[in-house]
């Protein structure tokens, strides 16, 4: 009995743990967007050259990550995880000394190398320290960090950013992360189901891989609705603040803090909600976090527009709380997909393929097209394209309930 409360007791040490890391994950990776405004009339850059400041992260985020998958899926995760966030602090740190666009691009393209190699191990560390049942609420609650960290990274950017210069948001934003690697480092590997060692699991973690996770429907269908959703959220994370900026005339400190503030308690809500919906739903049905998703999509699509088309600031942050909430109703759900649908043996691995792809896909080209479309229209059509993408997210989840049961049966816990 002693063992097993031991036992809980360290899953929940290291799942705090592995959540104030992915809070500095995303606090890191959204101050740059918060100092738009700065970076723009400093450097004087087009909003497509300041759009691929952001595009430019992701590329290298999505190409490293097959890498660090099968690095993961063959050795220390814990490890891996550790090496990605001192990678990432070093080079937010170091975007602070950047002295033009050519240098903050460089620095903006390493911490795609750092987050990568972070984000592909840590969901199935995480899936791994705690029973199948309790999955989607457990990756919800680490998933928590994408609205509370994005809405933190807005926040301290625009305040930073306002009163000591955008130089100053990165170089305090940045150095917070060092202090957890070494906590990292010394976490305990939780048993990985299926037993023995993760280089000797067969043909799942040799070269056919990736073969395998693309003949699996649930997988790849799955994908391509978190690749729709994250061209929406990545293209409006990205250009928000400066909407707030140019369209309702917020300075930088004031628009991000609204729309850090909106970001945390809408984020917050629709992830814990998404999460304990979709575990309510999947005792159910195998088809229970998809369903929980696909309304999710279908309720916020239209609630994006609005948000973008509404006249009034008010009208526009009440629409920009609703989406949002709705929007995060996926987090944790979809992310569950991939672990219910995918050996233990393969996990890394399966999170690299759909890193790159919902990135390759989404939100890494997502702000140069906006930006591009922007610069030929304005900042308020261009943010239209959102919520089509939210809507083919809801059609591939709703797709994605025909093959699940079948994909979750070939499963070997």
């Amino acid at each position: 009995m002693n063992d097993v409360s031991e036992n809980r007791r360290y899953s929940r040490y290291a799942l705090a743990l592995l959540l104030a890391v992915n809070l500095l994950n995303y606090i890191d990776r959204q101050v740059l967007y918060a100092v738009f405004p700065l970076i723009k009339a400093d450097l004087r850059l087009s909003d497509t050259a300041l759009g691929f400041l952001g595009s430019a992260f992701m590329l290298c985020y999505m190409v490293s990550a097959p890498f660090f998958g099968r690095l993961g899926d063959r050795g220390s995760r814990t490890g891996l995880a550790s090496f990605g966030l001192v990678t990432w602090s070093l080079a937010t740190s170091l975007a602070g000394f950047a002295p033009g666009y050519r240098s903050l691009l460089a620095a903006r393209t390493v911490i795609g190398v750092g987050e990568a190699s972070f984000g592909t191990v840590s969901p199935g560390l995480i899936a791994d320290y705690f029973s199948k049942e309790r999955r989607g609420r457990v990756l919800s609650f680490f998933y928590l960090a994408i609205p509370v960290g994005s809405a933190l990274g807005y926040l301290l950017g625009g305040i930073i950013g306002q009163g000591l210069g955008w130089h100053a948001a990165f170089l305090i934003v940045g150095a917070p992360g060092l202090l957890l690697a070494l906590p990292v480092r010394r976490l305990r590997e939780p048993r990985r189901p299926g037993g023995g060692n993760p280089a000797a699991n067969g043909s799942e973690t040799g070269k056919n891989a990736f073969v395998l996770l693309l003949a699996n429907r649930s997988f790849v269908v799955n994908t391509l609705a978190m690749a729709a959703m994250t061209f929406a959220l990545g293209g409006l994370a990205q250009w928000v603040p400066s909407f707030l900026n140019r369209v309702h005339g917020l300075d930088v400190a004031r628009g991000n803090t609204l729309f850090g503030a909106v970001t945390v308690v809408a984020g917050i809500g629709g992830t814990l909600a998404g999460g304990w919906l979709g575990d309510r739903w999947q005792q159910k049905s195998p088809r229970g976090h998809l369903l929980v998703s696909g309304w999710g999509f279908v309720v916020g699509a239209p609630v994006v527009a609005l948000a973008i088309i509404a006249p009034s600031l008010a009208a526009s942050l009440a629409a920009i709380f609703l989406a949002e909430f709705f929007l995060f109703f996926n987090t944790g759900p979809l992310n569950t997909v991939i672990v219910n649908v995918t050996n233990p043996s393969l996990r890394a691995t399966a999170f690299a393929v759909n890193i790159f792809f919902i990135h390759a896909l989404g939100d890494a080209v997502s702000p140069t097209i906006l930006g591009f479309c922007s610069d030929l229209w304005g900042i308020r059509t261009a943010l239209l394209i959102a919520p089509l993408a939210v809507a083919m997210a809801a059609f591939f989840c709703f797709l994605c309930t025909r093959y699940i049961e079948a994909d979750m049966g070939r499963v070997v816990e």
